[in-house]
């Protein structure tokens, strides 16, 4: 059994591009969907740092940070809205392998650095996992206006309220965690990107079209253990715990 674990995001980056469902449809596993808004999927990579990271229960002095950047996209499930990641870079080399093994995540060991200097983060990372595809982002990104939360069926709703996410274990099998935190607080955003070859590195062009960002300055997290999907009897899917 896989304890649930308390964590904090902090300084994060949501850079989102909309894209053909069909196209990303193609890349999921075969028992999830694309989530649309206004007809599109969308592709977003995520940089940010985990502060605290620990056992739920622990004390908070005892966790660890983890600056980390993932690729993900938006799924429904049971008509439950979710995440389905593509990869996620992370810096510590302990934590990968953790991650990869008990929640079946596509972890990879990246040397990551994120500085927050006069209200702008500076972030790299580049990915130095043995075998894997290479891949590199380089950024610099910050608050542009007024902070806000989003409204009901916004776009910001859509891409950041998000409280499940679904991976798929190495036997083929459907597996889902549950997320629990308050509601974003976002800023509008501004970024220059200097080196970005995940997109590529997950067999996706990075867009022509300009970006979406939002800022977080970030939040607390409690996530659940990875739990199993099982299929019913009529074809679809219902969730149960391993």
């Amino acid at each position: 059994m896989v304890l649930p674990l308390e964590m904090g995001w902090r300084q994060l980056l949501f850079e989102n591009w909309p894209v053909d469902p069909n196209l990303m449809d193609a890349h999921l596993p075969a028992s999830l969907e694309a989530d649309r808004y206004d007809g599109a999927a969308w592709l977003s990579v995520v940089p940010f740092t985990n502060v605290a990271v620990r056992p739920k229960g622990c004390p908070r002095s005892l966790g660890i940070r983890l600056p980390e950047i993932n690729v993900r996209t938006y799924v429904t499930h049971d008509g439950v809205p979710s995440v389905y990641f593509f990869s996620l870079d992370a810096q510590g080399l302990a934590s990968v392998v953790g991650a990869r093994l008990v929640h079946h995540l596509p972890y990879y060991y990246a040397r990551i650095s994120l500085e927050f200097c006069d209200g702008r983060v500076k972030f790299d990372s580049r990915r130095r996992h043995p075998g894997a595809r290479p891949g590199r982002y380089t950024a610099t990104y910050w608050p542009t206006d007024s902070p806000f939360q989003s409204t009901a069926d916004s776009l910001a709703e859509f891409l950041v309220e998000r409280y499940r996410f679904y991976t798929e274990a190495p036997d083929g099998s459907l597996r889902y965690t549950d997320v629990d935190h308050d509601t974003w607080t976002l800023y509008p955003a501004s970024a220059t990107v200097e080196t970005d070859t995940l997109l590529r590195a997950n067999g996706f062009a990075r867009p022509d079209t300009d970006p979406v960002y939002y800022y977080s300055p970030g939040l607390d997290v409690v996530t659940s253990r990875s739990n199993r999907c099982e299929p019913s009897t009529k074809g679809a899917e219902s969730e149960s715990t391993n």
